[in-house]
């Protein structure tokens, strides 16, 4: 058996994530503790009880899902043994290589938090958008995009899964290419509450400010390896991984790939570790067969590592 150990990215937050792993494991608690300290406020309090809209805030949502990623891994790694690979979707990479021992939780939930602003700011509320198209292979997707672009920016964002890819760029273009989607067979293609179209060119001055603040944090080398988002490989140097954050930011997330490499690997089992199981679902339909378990709670926490070790994980 091979493991895997995946961290989800924004999407995934909800009111209460990790609370109830903090209330009952002193790991989870102390790396509450520790982001609160780093932040300068009760980042906590807001996961554990909201208020929603506030969550909600891209810069406030992107340390809540880091943190309680971390906290849940906390509280699962004494009980098993070290996976063999590391990955994140989008904002989770930052997690997976907090896990990995290449990046402190300090560093990451600050450059987090700033990751959340810049992107932001990259571009004025209401000018960009993004759009999942369901049930659309990419290379028509594609196409879509290339035709309804008219001199603007859309582009595929998040390659998620056969049938599953979101796009995203300046809001009019991007309605364009969801109707020439769905003209072209899609079973939707509906566009999604978000505040700004991430991991598309439009990004690229929220990258420029990001890099800056990369360059001058310490990365140690992932053990296990990375993953990584941008280019679905396995990363083991930490300058390696730096650079992948960078790149990120403005270019697509390869995650379909990202699976279809640990696979390749030789990984059967997955085990999503943070609020949600949307990866959960998404790795059912790339790595058919494959066993997935979850880590977001104490019950979940509990089931996964008695799996783990009836398989010799531990």
């Amino acid at each position: 058996m091979r493991v895997a150990f995946l961290f989800p990215g924004q999407g995934s937050q909800k009111v209460g994530m990790g609370r109830a792993l903090a209330e009952a494991h002193a790991e989870s608690r102390q790396v509450f503790e520790e982001a609160d300290a780093t932040l300068g406020f009760a980042l906590s309090s807001l996961c554990f009880g909201g208020p929603e809209e506030d969550l909600q805030l891209t810069a406030n949502t992107q340390p809540a899902i880091l943190t309680s990623s971390v906290a849940a891994c906390r509280a699962l790694a004494p009980r098993v043994g070290p996976p063999a690979f590391v990955a994140g979707h989008s904002l989770g990479e930052y997690s997976a290589l907090v896990a990995a021992g290449s990046l402190s939780l300090r560093d990451a939930v600050a450059t987090v938090r700033r990751r959340g602003e810049y992107m932001q700011e990259a571009v004025p509320v209401g000018v960009g958008g993004m759009a999942a198209v369901l049930g659309l292979d990419l290379e028509a997707i594609e196409k879509a995009c290339r035709e309804a672009a008219e001199g603007e920016v859309v582009a595929p964002a998040n390659i998620n899964s056969p049938g599953q890819v979101v796009i995203a760029g300046h809001a009019t273009a991007v309605d364009r290419a969801a109707e020439r989607c769905k003209s072209a067979g899609a079973k939707r293609a509906v566009r999604l509450p978000v505040s700004a179209p991430f991991h598309c060119s439009l990004m690229l001055p929220a990258q420029e400010r990001l890099a800056a603040d990369l360059e001058r944090i310490p990365f140690a080398d992932p053990t296990p390896a990375l993953v990584n988002n941008v280019d679905a490989q396995v990363t083991a140097s930490g300058a390696a991984c730096r650079d992948g954050l960078v790149r990120q930011v403005s270019a697509a997330v390869r995650w379909q790939e990202c699976v279809e490499r640990l696979a390749g690997e030789g990984v059967d089992t997955f085990v999503e570790i943070g609020p949600g199981q949307v990866l959960s679902g998404l790795v059912k339909r790339i790595a058919k067969g494959a066993r997935m378990l979850n880590v977001e709670d104490p019950e979940s926490l509990e089931k996964t590592a008695t799996a783990l070790a009836a398989a010799g994980a531990a």
